[in-house]
């Protein structure tokens, strides 16, 4: 019912930005909020940014003043740009939105396919 599709991952020096983007489509009615993960080689999946529909934005500590979360509603795509990358923002990015879908009571969460992003020394 809903598809979310990522795109802007790649290869980037430190110090270098990467900007990534996620598109969803299918038959949304709303969407609650959207949200980008990440999960570094070997470890656990994490959360590094949220914007809720009003607005609100949340920032895990480690990319703090580094990394923005943006939301294009007409489009129903968000955005992650990451500025300063280090090599330990290493990791596949995954977006994830919670969307309500046309005839739906409720919000169901989707998930992309994930965006490799590798940040060399």
């Amino acid at each position: 019912q809903v598809q979310l599709v990522e795109s802007g991952g790649g290869l980037v020096q430190a110090g270098g930005s990467l900007r990534l983007s996620c598109a969803a489509s299918g038959n949304i009615f709303s969407i609650s909020a959207m949200a980008w993960y990440r999960q570094p080689p070997g470890k656990q999946r994490e959360l590094v940014a949220s914007i809720t529909i009003a607005g609100s934005t949340n920032y895990a500590d480690s990319v703090k003043g580094r990394f923005t979360i943006l939301r294009d509603d007409a489009k129903n795509t968000v955005y992650l740009q990451m500025n300063m990358l280090k090599p330990e923002d290493t990791a596949v990015y995954y977006c994830t939105v919670e969307a309500q879908t046309d005839g739906s009571l409720w919000y169901d969460d989707y998930w992309g396919q994930g965006a490799q992003v590798t940040v060399s020394s």
